[in-house]
């Protein structure tokens, strides 16, 4: 399975794809991805068996486009989302922001 990019249409095997997942905000429930091939950054949302692609509107992560994954599995933890495909596991922490 190869997932695309959405912004260059490139595709990557989900090692190099959620390898490049850099920040989880458990608030919002998103993930920040950045292309490895032209660099665009994207915010997503894990879901059982499809990535959600959107944007922040009032306060919410409004999920606009779909991309199914299937097999794709989540798990939330305290400072984590915990991802899951076939027999492999990735892991993206929360950053920590550091007072002003």
């Amino acid at each position: 399975m190869l997932i695309p990019c959405l912004a260059c249409e490139a595709r990557f095997a989900p090692d190099e794809y959620f390898g490049a997942c850099s920040d989880y905000d458990r608030g919002l429930d998103l993930v920040s991805w950045t292309c490895p091939r032209c660099g665009n950054r994207d915010d997503l949302r894990v879901l059982p068996g499809e990535l959600g692609f959107g944007c922040p509107r009032g306060g919410r992560f409004t999920v606009q486009v779909r991309v199914r994954v299937p097999g794709l599995r989540r798990r939330r933890g305290e400072l984590r989302l915990d991802i899951s495909l076939a027999a492999s596991d990735w892991r993206v922490r929360t950053r920590v922001r550091q007072p002003a």
